[in-house]
């Protein structure tokens, strides 16, 4: 609830702090006094844009601040954590405006965009001005009435969540259709393409492989020739290397006992000879083996076109890269195969999550068509208190397509003057006409749904009387759940208040400026008296007052 307003320098308000109780409050106060100007500071930490005109002192900021109790309030909390926010029982909504034009905006003194504002006060402040529709107008709105008055929260959650589940399920079904149709379109190019390569039937490094094996054979009379000219010069030379390395080891032999260094070389000496002796024996084991092949080099000229071919058509160079196309062709391939049972599974889990939907759907259709006559009913029979006894509202419930809100189009109908032409509220409902019909409609759903405080702002034009009387009445029962706020011009109407507010101005210096005080219950019977009978009051209207203010 709004506890307390400070407006520091906007327009003729030089200093004012109001602080509101809860239940129902009335500002009333002689045209032009201010009362529209507060609901314009009002407005500003609602988020509304401003501009330097507003500032009384140009060459001062102007600041206006809203404190509000929010210990009960889940969903400003929740939105605070969403923003990084710091919370705490008090929440402060600040705006500032300097004199250079620019404004600034404050949730618990953390800096936030007027968007931010806009959202947390949706769910503190309903504002309603005589010639704005609100949200009356809205189909929306219109739902969350006949849901809240049903208790459909419940059921509304658990469909959302179905409902959610089949449009997922549906989402899949539509991607695996999709996805086959493509795959029937590639399909005989994807076999082709596996076809050929599985028939190719490349080993691991085949390519690599050939390629080093094409080198050796093309060139095996000069590899040969070279292996036997090692040979030669290791064993069968007229001084081969490896007799000579046995000989050195020999005749350093007999020196071996001076000095153990010597029978270190001689062991070096020993392995060397072992070593070029294996290395001679390669020789010839290689060479053996090494022999100009013509069909040989054919044939591997043969694969290595053939692999150099493919690797071409699909852009690799390797073997690897070969073989891994080939492995991801038959994946897609058995994924064909496989993507028909998965279609035929998703149509039996979409079709049993649609069934479900339907079923909730119905559920919450059947509460709120059993809701729509009885509302309806009730509030006409508010609308003859409020001093529309010609005016008629009918819901209308027509079937439209499953939704996240279920398969109803909600229509709330306005007919003013019984004439049984009823249209939608937007076409044919004055400004003050849809602020007594929320007026009514709000009081209704009061107990069911979370509103936060509601601010009225002449709401009571067009009326008088018995009707305001009534208008009171409701705003009354209304605040019993909420904090209410209300501007009015009708004495029946302010003597209701549960705390009654009256602007006014003053001279200052040479300046008129605008003020408020709280009326004490003597205060309240003199300023209801004079709405009814004019500056001086009467004996009778101040009768009359008091009755109203005690009653």
């Amino acid at each position: 609830m709004l506890q307390r307003l400070h407006i520091q320098n906007y327009a003729i308000i030089d200093e004012i702090e109001i602080n509101f109780p809860g239940k129902l409050s009335i500002i009333t106060g002689e045209t032009g006094a201010g009362k529209s100007i507060l609901m314009g500071a009002l407005s500003l930490i609602l988020g509304e844009r401003a501009d330097t005109t507003v500032l009384l002192k140009t060459d001062k900021k102007c600041f206006i601040e809203g404190f509000f109790d929010v210990q009960e309030k889940e969903a400003v909390k929740a939105f605070l954590s969403a923003n990084e926010i710091e919370a705490d029982d008090e929440l402060v909504l600040r705006r500032e405006i300097a004199p250079s034009g620019k404004s600034r905006a404050f949730i618990n003194d953390s800096p936030a965009t007027l968007q931010q504002i806009r959202a947390l006060a949706s769910l503190l402040v309903d504002l309603h001005q005589q010639f704005d529709t609100l949200e009356l107008g809205d189909s929306d709105f219109q739902r969350e009435v006949l849901d809240a008055l049903g208790n459909n929260q419940e059921g509304l959650v658990s469909y959302k969540k179905v409902f959610s589940q089949w449009q997922v399920a549906s989402k899949e079904l539509e991607q695996l259709q999709e996805q086959k149709n493509n795959f029937n379109k590639e399909i005989g190019y994807f076999q082709f393409l596996f076809d050929e390569l599985n028939e190719a039937a490349f080993k691991e490094h085949e390519l690599e492989d050939l390629d080093q094996e094409l080198q050796m054979l093309s060139n095996a009379e000069a590899i040969n020739a070279a292996l036997a000219k090692l040979n030669y010069a290791l064993q069968e030379s007229e001084q081969p290397v490896v007799a000579m390395l046995k000989q050195m080891a020999n005749q350093l032999h007999a020196f071996a006992s001076f000095n153990p260094q010597i029978a270190l070389l001689i062991e070096r000496l020993q392995s060397a000879q072992i070593e070029l002796l294996d290395i001679a024996r390669e020789t010839t084991h290689i060479s053996d083996g090494l022999q100009y092949d013509q069909k040989r080099i054919d044939v591997v000229n043969e694969r290595i076109a053939l692999g150099y071919k493919l690797g071409k058509k699909h852009n690799v160079h390797t073997t690897a890269e070969l073989l891994q196309i080939r492995d991801d062709l038959e994946q897609q391939l058995q994924a064909v195969l496989n993507i028909d049972d998965a279609i035929i599974g998703k149509e039996k889990e979409a079709m049993e999550l649609k069934q479900r939907v339907i079923k909730k759907a119905n559920d919450i259709s059947a509460v709120r068509m059993q809701q729509s006559k009885p509302l309806a009913e009730q509030v006409n029979a508010l609308l003859v208190q409020v001093g529309m006894p010609n005016a008629r509202l009918k819901i209308e419930l027509t079937e439209t397509a499953l939704n996240i809100f279920g398969k109803d189009n909600i229509a709330f109908l306005f007919d003013a003057n019984k004439s049984n032409r009823f249209e939608p509220l937007r076409k044919v409902a004055s400004g003050g006409e849809l602020s007594r019909l929320m007026l009514c409609i709000k009081s209704l759903v009061a107990e069911s749904v979370d509103l936060p405080t509601l601010i009225f702002d002449e709401i009571d034009t067009g009326i008088s009387g018995e009707a305001a009387k009534q208008v009171g009445i409701i705003m009354k029962r209304l605040a019993a759940q909420r904090q209410v706020i209300s501007i009015t011009h009708q004495p029946q109407i302010a003597g209701k208040a549960d705390a009654h507010f009256f602007v006014y101005k003053e001279i200052k210096g040479d300046a008129i400026k605008t003020n408020i005080r709280l009326l004490s219950t003597d205060e309240r019977i003199t300023a209801i008296a004079k709405m009814l009978s004019g500056e001086r009051p009467t004996a009778a209207a101040l009768e009359n007052a008091r009755e109203m203010v005690m009653n």
